[in-house]
């Protein structure tokens, strides 16, 4: 009879945990639509307008900083930033702030979408407060280009140079009319063998303007071409598992990836005599030779298993100070070839959950890490799941990484019931710089919740011993036969 009752009780516990499920809570998106004749409207001037270029890395990031004005009679607080069509699919990290207090939260964004064949697309800034008529405001506006560097040429030999071609307006492209402006190109090194237009060269730095009046939407193209002798590195999807255990205090994380290498490809077959022998004097090359993953300290049981089974070579170094995981593909990897693989290791919960009060919990995990290179990396695709306790509910997060999509699902496992509570973010346009970028997530994990799974087992072991307990009660002996 008392187990009958402690079972019942755990049964009213199970049911009670199943009901908050309901619960569960995403942030709201919004998303903006604009009439096909839209055309911003001329209430801002932008004074003066300094764009900085940077090609030191296998990306291109760009910073503009603009004075704007208020010319119109009315305070305003919408400014919109244009981009040509075929780039704005390429923009990620877009970004505005108060240039003379970059202390204050980054400024309210988003891409309107008003004409989806239309030569032009707008991001538009939503400015914290309005500008009054004749006032100014320094903006800091940056983001990165993926995929706008072209090898040129598209084929070298194993031991040649690479260079690579970029195709820019020397004007900033802009809504409104820049009263003065230049742009400046911050390149690798100063083997820059062509290049059109007439800027200012100073070693690796090339000036274009000052220019004066500048209507709203011209455009003067140019192109420059430079040596770039190093991997271009691309991930055209990365997979990233963070998964939780209240229970055993672990914070698990699996990384799974599709690197590839977007340089010039090899115009011959490659030679691995010729690759061991320059390895003595180490020079430039446009392989991916190695991959270097800085971990958290205190991280554990790392793993790396190449998609075709564990050939390659890793090593893994940690310390009070540091821990970083080495990677070696089986083969250098050269432009055009791909390398698919997983890493993972563990780590302590109580580094990054704090419970606040009560049921209340946050997670506080970085949104991306993997590898660490100076030509960087860039990632087109970045699903990120997190996958919480069962029972969890009023999921909610915030991050400063642009989430073009977010859902909250159930994950089932090893003794789940309903399944583990799955947030999944995705990521457009990433690169390496947002490895300093954290995850929040706060959700609820009520006591009742987590005794889920131990009831659980409870009830499983019970069946079996009862199932067990019935058939030993059989009377499973043959009868006498009749004579």
């Amino acid at each position: 009879m008392r187990i009958f009752t402690f079972s019942l009780a755990c049964l009213t516990i199970l049911q009670s945990t199943f009901a908050a499920e309901s619960n569960l809570t995403t942030p709201l998106s919004s998303h903006l639509i604009l009439p096909t004749n839209f055309k911003p409207p001329q209430v801002f001037k932008n004074t003066n307008l300094v764009r900085s270029v940077n090609l030191e890395k296998g990306y291109v990031k760009e910073t503009v900083n603009v004075v704007i004005e208020n010319i119109d009679t009315n305070s305003q607080d919408e400014y919109y930033v244009p981009f040509d069509g075929s780039v704005a699919g390429k923009v990620g990290g877009f970004e505005v702030r108060d240039k003379k207090d970059t202390t204050k939260p980054a400024f309210r964004s988003e891409l309107v979408e008003y004409d989806t064949y239309s030569p032009t697309q707008f991001y538009r800034v939503t400015l914290p407060e309005p500008l009054n008529p004749s006032a100014q405001l320094t903006l800091s506006i940056t983001y990165h280009l993926l995929s706008s560097l072209s090898p040129l040429p598209a084929t070298i030999k194993q031991q040649d140079k690479q260079y690579l071609r970029l195709t820019f307006s020397t004007y900033a492209l802009s809504a409104y009319l820049t009263q003065k402006q230049k742009t400046k190109i911050k390149f690798p090194g100063v083997d820059i063998p062509e290049y059109t237009g007439e800027p200012e060269r100073q070693g690796s730095t090339f000036t274009y303007g000052p220019y004066d009046n500048i209507p709203a939407g011209s455009e003067s193209l140019a192109s420059v071409r430079y040596e770039f002798t190093k991997p271009i590195i691309h991930a055209t999807s990365l997979e990233r598992d963070i998964e939780i255990s209240h229970w055993g205090g672990n914070l698990a994380t699996e990384e799974r990836y599709q690197l590839t290498n977007k340089g010039a490809s090899l115009s011959d077959h490659f030679s691995r005599v010729t690759w061991q022998s320059t390895q003595y004097y180490n020079p430039p090359v446009t392989a991916i030779k190695a991959l270097n993953v800085p971990l958290k300290i205190g991280s554990l049981n790392p793993y790396f298993i190449d998609d075709i089974g564990n050939v390659s070579t890793s090593r893994y170094r940690s310390n009070l100070r540091e821990a970083n995981l080495e990677l070696k593909p089986r083969y250098p990897i050269f432009g055009g070839w791909s390398f698919p693989f997983r890493i993972g290791w563990d780590a302590n919960l109580k580094n990054f959950l704090r419970n606040v009060k009560g049921d209340q919990y946050v997670l506080k995990v970085p949104f991306l890490e993997g590898p660490k290179l100076v030509e960087g990396i860039s990632y087109e695709k970045i699903t990120l799941r997190v996958i919480l306790p069962e029972g969890a509910t009023n999921v909610k997060y915030q991050t400063s990484v642009p989430i073009v999509a977010e859902s909250i699902s159930q994950h089932k496992t090893f003794m789940d019931t309903l399944g583990r509570t799955s947030l999944t973010l995705t990521a457009m346009n990433v690169i390496d710089e947002s490895r300093d970028a954290d995850l929040l997530v706060t959700y609820e994990y009520p006591l009742t919740a987590g005794l889920r799974k131990p009831i659980t087992i409870f009830l499983a072991v019970m069946a079996v011993f009862t199932t067990a307990w019935v058939v030993g009660q059989l009377d499973t002996s043959i009868g006498k036969s009749r004579d």
